[in-house]
């Protein structure tokens, strides 16, 4: 089975070239012998030079020997031809790129290609790192960052403890445990021999890797410690490297916010639930957002609902607690400020409210799914219910019941038929579903 092609393929075959982009990093390029490709394109790769912009570390061992870079090596990685109608600019413009993903080169999947920052944050997280190091405008910011205090506390470290990311701006190492560390190395997809809590077999270049993206951006990381097979409501971790990811696609739920009334109930009771298993769960972590928009949350093919941008999303482990040995102002270095402002600061972890989430979802994402959408009175009571959890001034208590009764009143709204695959036929048997 070949990759999906979009409507503007046929205007690709008179002028444009085969769209197999390859990734190469500044002046160090990639290139081999040409290979067959489909008959209704023209035989002839183009190469795009992404730099610094795309991979976030300018020497070519920045991405060599990862998982990712092995798939664009070998032709698994190919971008969809409906990025033809955005070549008027620099690829380094988009946010994010529609592709396919193979493990055998005969059949394919689509999968999205997410920029970690954009590239107005790149220009200035590279700036930013040039300063640091009181260089020109134009630096190696690899070679910037390996001189680094933090970088060599990481080199000489045998295991990931809270001293070492203390400073950095995610939410999710804003108070880390040692468990929750542990769990990051152990289960940190780009290394050989993943499994131990030590990072005894981190080469330098591994240990760069993950202090880069979990100052950079920790989605990538969340999808690999809170894996959507293990039930975790995450798309699937295919790889990474520098300032890009890749994974399953999904749509965002704003395409969704005109869907028919029975889909609209089906998202949102998705999505007040997957709130209730980040507040409670099996390992005794709590999750919740600093902020959420429309593009926050997807949608798979099978109509489940999932989290698209986990970037925002925080994690206090309740069972061992916050284990800082010291504030994060006083930890702030050039790992700080890659992103925001260095003067940024994240509330403490003691006063994040269990509603939190809650309310911002009730605030901003359910309005425009839920309201006006079905008969009276059913719609007063749904719109009463999303008033009180919109509420963040009401205690958590008062919060958390309007969002479980809000739930109560849309589950019979839900129907069961095939276009809610996830859960169909099992729907038709168990009421569970």
């Amino acid at each position: 089975m070949e990759p999906w092609r979009g409507p503007e393929a046929a205007s690709l075959r008179l002028g444009w070239p085969a769209l197999l982009l390859w990734v190469s990093v500044l002046s160090c390029s990639f290139s081999s012998p040409a290979s067959p490709l489909p008959s209704l394109v023209p035989r002839v790769r183009t190469s795009y030079n992404f730099g610094r912009a795309f991979l976030g570390l300018d020497k070519c061992n920045a991405c060599i020997g990862t998982s990712i870079c092995k798939k664009f090596f070998k032709e698994e990685i190919r971008f969809d031809d409906s990025l033809a109608s955005h070549l008027g600019l620099s690829p380094a413009h988009l946010p994010s790129y529609a592709a396919n993903y193979s493990d055998d080169s005969k059949t394919w999947r689509p999968v999205e290609i997410f920029r970690l920052l954009d590239k107005y944050q790149n220009e200035i997280s590279d700036r930013r790192i040039c300063a640091s190091a009181s260089a020109p405008k134009t630096c190696s910011i690899e070679r910037v960052l390996r001189k680094t205090g933090r970088f060599q506390k990481w080199l000489q470290a045998k295991r990931l403890t809270p001293d070492l990311v203390q400073g950095l701006p995610s939410p999710l190492l804003r108070c880390p445990s040692q468990r929750l560390l542990d769990r990051v190395v152990r289960r940190y997809a780009e290394v050989a021999d993943a499994g131990s809590i030590f990072m005894d077999h981190f080469t330098e270049r591994d240990k760069l890797r993950l202090l880069y993206t979990l100052a950079v951006n920790t989605h990538p990381i969340l999808l690999q410690i809170f894996p959507g097979a293990e039930g975790w409501p995450l798309p699937k971790y295919l790889g990474s490297c520098g300032r890009f990811l890749v994974s399953t696609s999904t749509r965002p739920l704003q395409e969704f916010y005109g869907a028919p009334p029975d889909q609209a109930a089906d998202l949102a009771y998705q999505l007040l639930s997957i709130l209730e298993s980040l507040r409670s769960n099996d390992l005794n972590y709590f999750f919740y957002f600093t902020h959420v928009d429309a593009r926050t949350f997807g949608i798979f093919n099978n109509g489940h609902l999932f989290i698209r941008d986990a970037s925002a999303l925080g994690v206090i482990d309740k069972q061992e607690g916050n284990q800082a040995t010291a504030s994060a102002a006083e930890n702030k270095d050039i790992f700080s400020c890659l992103v925001s402002g260095c003067q940024a600061q994240l509330p403490s972890c003691d006063t994040v409210p269990e509603k939190q989430s809650l309310v911002l979802v009730c605030q901003q994402l359910l309005p425009p799914l839920l309201q006006g959408r079905f008969p009276s009175p059913v719609q007063e009571e749904i719109d009463a219910a999303l008033a009180r959890c919109a509420e963040g001034a009401r205690p958590d208590p008062e919060v958390l019941r309007a969002a479980s009764h809000l739930k109560e009143l849309l589950r019979p709204l839900r129907t069961c038929d095939p276009r809610f695959a996830y859960r169909y036929p099992d729907c038709k048997y168990n009421e569970k579903f």
